[in-house]
């Protein structure tokens, strides 16, 4: 018998019963596609998709020093939200490389909930622990308490208030809520409206087959999740940000906030941002129909400058575009450079990183 080696998420078996094409993702067994990838990502771009991200991590920090704490290791400032605010940010090593990306929920002054990402739990969990000598904090890593659902895309409310039966009217943009023991929040990683739930196994396998039995919307995997994304400009730890490339590098420097006392890494992007970064991350628009790939080499009169992070045709507007950490001195719009694609090179120019518009609900 073949030895499993991945986590499964509570929904695994619904996702074999489905067809569902699974592949390894962050150390779990993840469906990458159901139907197809640009079946899936039109679905949420149009209607209403619903995603497992089960495989996601969270934390509870919780103690008189919790918000002290939080923002020593939180690149963002969670003292400017109220209650039921959530923030975007990284957590950052001193030389300002990037531990991960996460979402900070403020649940009081003194209750503060991390969500993480998968193939960074282990990582994160320990940093986490490691840093807070000295912070009178309690910490849990609760991610294999939750399973989670995304339910992205201009339908989202409709679906979450008739078939859950979740009313969700009330929260905009980056906030949330507890409704009994479900934790729902107005966010997600698509670039749509959309929503994110948070709960125990035996829910979310209730609430994954109400929504499937309704006809309302429809399962999507990790593919599209990654080419809608991409297609908004939103990056991937490990592509866009790691330990190498800072949020200054990856222009989110609007999430670090130097303006506070401290956090760790604030001396060297406070520096970099001064110094201005010698590597910028960019958008490149490709004048020819060839996909370029993560790791492909950007040229500029034949000499590289950089490599692609992530790339695509975009489903949405339906050219070749991608993301690509490339020398400043290159990094201005409009700038003519080269993509090399296996054995040919592609003429192609720099453009804004998000290829197509977020259509959130403010």
């Amino acid at each position: 018998m073949e030895q499993q080696t991945n986590k499964r998420t509570c929904l695994y078996d619904k996702h074999v019963a489905l067809g569902a094409l699974i592949s390894p993702f962050g150390g779990f067994d993840m469906p990458i596609q159901y139907t197809n990838i640009i079946d899936e990502h039109q679905t949420v771009r149009q209607a209403c998709g619903v995603f497992d991200v089960s495989h996601m991590g969270e934390v509870l920090v919780s103690g008189a020093d919790a918000c002290r704490y939080v923002n020593h290791i939180f690149t963002n400032d969670v003292t400017t939200i109220a209650d039921g605010q959530i923030l975007y940010g990284m957590m950052c090593y001193e030389d300002g490389g990037v531990v991960d990306d996460l979402l900070v929920y403020k649940e009081a002054a003194d209750c503060y909930f991390l969500v993480i990402n998968a193939s960074n739990i282990d990582k994160d969990w320990a940093w986490i622990q490691q840093q807070s000598q000295g912070y009178d904090v309690s910490l849990e890593n609760l991610s294999d308490s939750y399973g989670e659902l995304a339910v992205q895309g201009p339908q989202a409310e409709a679906v979450m208030e008739d078939v859950l039966g979740i009313p969700c009217k009330e929260l905009t943009f980056y906030t949330f809520k507890h409704v009994g023991d479900v934790l729902v929040s107005r966010t997600g990683y698509t670039g749509e409206d959309g929503f994110e739930i948070y709960a125990s196994a035996d829910y979310v396998n209730r609430c994954w087959d109400d929504l499937m039995v309704s006809g309302r919307c429809k399962p999507c995997g990790l593919g599209c999740r990654d080419t809608l994304r991409f297609e908004v400009g939103l990056p991937l730890y490990g592509d866009e940000l790691s330990e190498e490339i800072t949020p200054i590098m990856a222009g989110l420097g609007m999430f670090v906030k130097l303006d506070k006392a401290e956090f760790i890494g604030r001396e060297a992007l406070a520096r970099q941002k001064a110094d201005g970064p010698a590597r910028k991350l960019v958008g490149i628009e490709l004048a020819d129909k060839a996909i370029p790939r993560h790791g492909y080499a950007v040229l500029k009169d034949g000499e590289a400058i950089g490599e692609v992070t992530t790339g695509y045709h975009s489903i949405s507007v339906d050219k070749s575009v991608c993301m690509a950490l490339i020398d400043a001195r290159y990094a201005k719009l409009d700038t003519e450079v080269q993509v090399q694609i296996r054995k040919k090179v592609f003429p192609g120019k720099v453009v804004k990183k998000q290829f197509y518009n977020k259509n959130y609900k403010k």
